[in-house]
């Protein structure tokens, strides 16, 4: 079922990693994967894909590029079922492994927005109009939800191997050798996770912003080396620290990208990430409590301390 996942990562960019690049249209993106298609795979292999197959994975796509991007958190619920049912299928083989490691890593969004589409009331039906999107909850119930997703989570399998080994890393940048437990959101701390929009490894490093970093994708593609994504990761970190001087902003910005955050603290005039939590995309907007949490599970910490 090679095939399977070449369909999917064509599909459409999507999620984590979404700050690292310009965002695109759906149309934009289905026309480069077109393209993209013909540039690069066997077609008559594509063609072996059962129909329902390609529906569900190419629906799941479209639902997450859509959902991930909009300003509605409890949006992200209707995507449980469907992409549950679409996990096995990238399970199936080593050529599609790598997209099912970077879902299972997104599970927990669609997960915590079901516990949120339970506590938040809809809005007042005024007579004549029609019905208005569930409001976001604020940061901090969103943080309480997080916290809860995750207390009684062991460590991922994997970050064993590579927290003591990582957090110097961290240090010699002169940023908290704990923000290396970033790589727990990112990929669940295993470094084959690869997502449909090209990020990769354990800290899900878009091309440009590796090469940014001084990372090679060639030969090998050092995204997939933990050291050197570690180090890559730290300095992003710490540029994006020193922009916007507060942990929260800096983690928004390297999920939402730094002009899009710089946007937002303009227009709101505000200074911290509660303050335009709301009007963030819906990722970005549970990415940061979602670190929080796995942060305070972890190591006992909170961003304040830093």
């Amino acid at each position: 079922m090679r095939t399977v996942w070449l369909t999917l990562a064509l599909a459409c960019c999507i999620s984590v990693g979404w700050g690292q690049t310009n965002p695109l249209t759906l149309d934009d993106v289905m026309d480069s994967a077109q393209q993209w298609a013909e540039e690069n795979l066997d077609l008559e292999m594509l063609r072996q894909l059962s129909a329902a197959d390609q529906q569900k994975v190419q629906q799941l796509l479209k639902d997450l590029q859509s959902r991930f991007q909009r300003q509605y958190v409890v949006d992200l619920a209707a995507l449980r079922d469907t992409a549950k049912a679409v996990l096995p299928l990238l399970e199936r083989s080593e050529e599609t492994l790598p997209y099912a490691l970077w879902l299972k890593a997104q599970m927990d969004y669609v997960d915590v927005a079901d516990q949120l589409l339970l506590i938040t009331p809809p809005p007042k039906v005024e007579p004549g109009e029609p019905p208005k999107p569930r409001p976001n909850p604020p940061a901090q119930i969103a943080r309480e939800v997080w916290i809860k997703q995750l207390t009684d989570r062991p460590w991922p399998p994997t970050a064993e191997a590579y927290v003591t080994r990582l957090k110097p890393l961290f240090a010699v940048q002169k940023i908290p050798a704990e923000l290396v437990w970033l790589a727990e959101v990112e990929s669940a701390f295993d470094p084959r996770a690869l997502s449909p929009a090209g990020a990769a490894g354990l800290f899900q490093l878009m091309p440009a912003t590796a090469k940014r970093f001084g990372l090679k994708l060639h030969l090998p593609d050092q995204r997939y080396q933990p050291e050197p994504s570690a180090t890559a990761a730290a300095k992003y970190l710490r540029l994006l620290h020193d922009r916007f001087k507060d942990w929260r902003l800096a983690l928004a910005a390297y999920n939402a990208g730094e002009g899009t955050l710089e946007r937002l603290l303009d227009r709101h005039k505000a200074k911290t990430f509660d303050a335009i939590a709301p009007n963030l995309p819906a990722e970005t907007q549970m990415y940061v409590p979602r670190f929080e949490a796995v942060l305070l599970r972890r190591e006992g910490l909170k961003l304040e301390q830093f």
